[in-house]
């Protein structure tokens, strides 16, 4: 496991970089919604 925290502008380059590789969308299961949903519970802490 890392020992960094997910921050928001990675969590926001990984859900860019899926969504240009898919047709531009990101699914809900996808790596970069529980990339994008752990920086946001990181950013309120």
């Amino acid at each position: 496991m890392s020992k960094s925290k997910m921050t928001t502008n990675a969590a926001s380059r990984i859900q860019s970089a899926t969504a240009k590789s898919g047709n531009g969308s990101v699914s809900k299961g996808s790596f970069a919604a529980r990339a994008s949903r752990a920086a946001a519970t990181n950013s309120k802490k």
